[in-house]
């Protein structure tokens, strides 16, 4: 008897272990390209307030005059986790020409969390801004995350996308500099 519930534990938790998700690896994500959708006619951003590391607040308008990247993410949202080191890579790429990647995580455990997930995964060039309870999210009617929207440097959104992508190939980086010029 104790044998047969062995292998019966056994096959069960295979069972389930086949049933969960594996997170998807970044060079499985769909090119930019190919899910980038524009904003037309491009619309006024929400004016949302979201936090920095250290508690302080901003507005999404401090930015105005420059083009923005919004991604609206968590670190335990799988395909969040793996556009991370493709987001940093686009923030490096576009940085000389003051375009900036930001990064709103809904993380509850704060910038605490977002520190330790970035220092586990060698994320050096983003940085840590919150937006814990998701009113940004809720602002640009985000319908899950990852959510991204490109803000050109007129202040108005011109680019949307639902889920992951890779931004870190040249084409989707000189599509994110051409559309955040604006």
């Amino acid at each position: 008897m104790i044998r047969r519930r062995m292998v019966l534990g056994a096959a069960a938790a295979t069972l389930v272990a086949g049933a969960v998700p594996r997170k998807p690896f970044a060079a499985e994500l769909p090119p930019l390209t190919q899910n980038l959708t524009p904003v037309s006619p491009p619309a006024e951003p929400p004016d949302g307030v979201f936090a920095t590391a250290d508690g302080s607040s901003h507005h999404l308008s401090e930015f105005k005059g420059r083009g923005m990247v919004v991604n609206l993410w968590a670190t335990w949202c799988a395909p969040c986790v793996a556009e991370m080191p493709s987001l940093e890579a686009l923030s490096k790429a576009l940085a000389p020409q003051d375009i900036a990647v930001l990064p709103l995580s809904s993380d509850r455990g704060g910038a605490d969390a977002v520190r330790a997930w970035y220092d586990q995964h060698d994320i050096t060039a983003l940085p840590v801004l919150l937006d814990p309870k998701g009113a940004l999210a809720r602002a640009f009617n985000a319908r899950g995350i990852p959510t991204t929207v490109v803000i050109n440097s007129s202040g108005l959104v011109v680019a949307r996308l639902e889920g992951a992508a890779d931004w870190s190939d040249a084409a989707a980086q000189r599509l994110v500099r051409t559309l955040a010029a604006g």
